[in-house]
């Protein structure tokens, strides 16, 4: 986010307790700031500590837990410490690529794993400490709502993570609470960086080109950038947003 936006946001979350999975970087890291400044008490998790004290150091309403999302007892363990929560953001993800045909189980089951199972689990944690108005958001990705070629792992995990996010806002739609899926395009973020370095290492391309076919997925011709996602999830999280419920939120420049 911008920091006029920042700061139109300073203490819009006051008293309010947010967990943020995968904050040591990313849209994790700024969602972190971001709802820090907006005067949340926020705790991000993940597995890399320097990642995570980096981000903390940038704030003092930041706290950091060392947890891996696809550890159920360490999941459970990890809110049972918390305790009662206002806002739970499943963002934790990983991507990787090959041709369906090469596509071993075993990476089948890591995309599954982080991408869906760890969604799973962190918001069936943090429902059970969600306070009244809380709001659930699980991050997906366009991956979840259309096909890209050469990642069938990742895209049926974020299509899974879309359908949980549906069925757990139709269960709890009576209660005071909302759920609901962020769904942004190539984003500027490290993992799109690490995309861009395997497709240099595999196919020979320059960075920028590599780069250039992830800007051309946008309709305007650009990244996405991690503020815009962060942006939307402090609007979900904010008055006036408890209807909706349920959605997936293309936030891709109009790719869908």
């Amino acid at each position: 986010m911008s920091q006029s936006d920042r700061n139109s946001a300073a203490n819009s979350l006051a008293g309010k307790r947010a967990v943020i999975t995968g904050g040591g970087s990313g849209i994790g890291a700024d969602m972190a700031l971001a709802f820090a400044q907006a005067g949340a008490e926020v705790t991000i998790t993940g597995r890399r500590e320097a990642a995570l004290q980096a981000v903390a150091e940038q704030h003092d309403g930041i706290r950091t837990a060392v947890v891996d999302v696809t550890d159920e007892a360490a999941m459970v363990a990890l809110f049972e410490k918390i305790g009662n929560v206002d806002i739970v953001i499943a963002n934790a993800g990983a991507a990787e690529s090959a041709p369906f045909a090469k596509t071993s189980f075993e990476q089948w089951q890591r995309m599954l794993n982080v991408n869906l199972s760890g969604v799973f689990l962190t918001l069936r944690e943090g429902l059970k400490q969600l306070n009244d108005g809380g709001r659930l958001i699980a991050v997906a990705s366009t991956a979840g709502l259309k096909g890209y070629a050469y990642v069938g792992a990742y895209c049926a995990a974020k299509h899974g993570v879309v359908g949980l996010v549906r069925s757990l806002a139709a269960e709890t739609a009576t209660r005071d609470m909302t759920v609901n899926a962020l769904c942004p395009g190539f984003t500027d973020t490290p993992l799109l960086a690490a995309s861009v370095e395997n497709i240099v290492t595999k196919t020979g391309q320059s960075a920028e080109q590599a780069t250039a076919h992830f800007q051309s997925t946008n309709p305007t011709g650009r990244l996405v950038t991690p503020a815009e996602v962060t942006a939307t999830a402090l609007w979900l999280c904010g008055p006036n947003s408890g209807a909706i419920n349920g959605q997936a939120i293309s936030i891709s420049g109009g790719e869908v």
